[in-house]
């Protein structure tokens, strides 16, 4: 499933392939957000445009709208949004904590009330299993506990524990001809935690595992220290997956310290709100000094928004018109991948160390 093409020379970076039942994807790698099926507002050969190979989709809204029997009887996952490359659902944990007012949680699983309606919804790890095999994605994250930071050890330590027990009850659950599990290291910014959930969980033998838990609080040095303590304990000829994250420093940050795949919604959600990102830093395209900017976004960028001017996407916006988000959407992710691709190049050429200082510092 994982292959590791190259180590780069001066840092823990790796130039990897990841295998799916939908086709390869070359690591490391960014994942468009598609919560419900759909990365919001852009046709899929505009998404391919943009150098996507793999996206996300979110287990617990697509269970419930428009469930996933439906999904399952409209062709699976794939099928219903029309998507015949590799996709990962995540399993519903991060909408767990996110509802937080509304849930309890046990050993058992979580109970909490629908977004939509309020209706009662019970997901042990089983069912979060089960859903995502009728869903019938390439990969599909084990249910875990996700807590806020900062908090106390032994909050911590509890979701640490109840996040392992989850993984194995996962794991043994699962029934899929070719869906591939990933487990989640949790256990907060403490050390100790950290290195007991993935040593546990590196026993289980998972072919993928993703460090969650981050990005909820903490600052970036204090996630890039909880990566530095929990990375070496995970193994070498698996992917590694950061949850949630993020921007385009914190990947650099995360792909520095031997990452793999990432996710996050703000490419996608900054766009619709009017900022573009670009490598001299974002742009927000509402401010005044842009009315009559007759540049482009970034010179060089292939996508369509860059043909346009600065002043005429500030126009869209401040007219409302549907096109703007549209057009900032697919910059945005075009940004992303051709950051991914850049990094890929950089470190197959043992460079990723003097690519990274100057992103960093541009």
């Amino acid at each position: 499933m994982y292959t590791l093409l190259h180590q780069d020379a001066h840092s823990n970076a790796r130039r990897g392939q990841l295998e799916t039942a939908h086709g390869t994807v070359q690591l490391p790698a960014f994942m468009p957000v598609g919560t419900l099926g759909t990365v919001k507002g852009v046709e899929l050969n505009q998404l391919e445009q943009t150098g996507t190979e793999m996206i996300l989709a979110n287990t617990y809204h697509l269970s419930l709208r428009p469930g996933e029997e439906v999904v399952r009887d409209l062709g699976g996952l794939h099928g219903f949004c029309g998507w015949n490359k590799p996709i990962l659902t995540d399993s519903g944990g991060f909408q767990i904590f996110s509802l937080a007012k509304l849930m309890k949680i046990d050993d058992n699983g979580a109970i909490f009330r629908s977004h939509i309606d309020g209706a009662k919804i019970e997901l042990p790890p089983e069912r979060s299993v089960k859903i995502q095999e009728v869903l019938g994605s390439d990969i599909a994250m084990v249910l875990d506990h996700v807590v806020a930071l900062p908090n106390n050890r032994s909050t911590l330590e509890d979701a640490m524990y109840r996040t392992i027990r989850w993984a194995k009850r996962c794991r043994d659950a699962a029934d899929h001809p070719y869906q591939k599990q990933f487990a989640i290291v949790q256990g907060g910014l403490d050390p100790e935690l950290r290195r007991i959930c993935a040593e546990s969980l590196a026993e289980l033998d998972f072919p993928g595992y993703a460090i969650g838990g981050l990005s909820v609080g903490e600052t970036p040095q204090e996630m890039y220290d909880a990566l530095d303590f929990t990375l070496p304990y995970l193994p070498q000829n698996k992917p590694r997956y950061l949850m949630g994250v993020g921007k385009p420093e914190d990947i650099l940050n995360g792909i520095l310290r031997g990452v793999d795949l990432f996710d996050c919604v703000m490419p996608t959600r900054n766009g619709r709100n009017a900022q573009a990102f670009t490598d001299s830093g974002a742009i927000r395209l509402r401010n005044a000094q842009y009315q009559r900017d007759d540049r482009p976004l970034e010179e060089g960028c292939p996508c369509p928004a860059c043909r346009r001017s600065r002043g005429y996407l500030r126009h869209l916006f401040i007219a409302e018109e549907m096109l703007g988000p549209i057009l900032l959407t697919i910059h945005n992710l075009t940004y992303y991948q051709r950051l991914m691709t850049k990094a890929r190049q950089a470190i197959e050429q043992n460079r990723f160390v003097e690519f990274y200082n100057k992103q960093i510092m541009s």
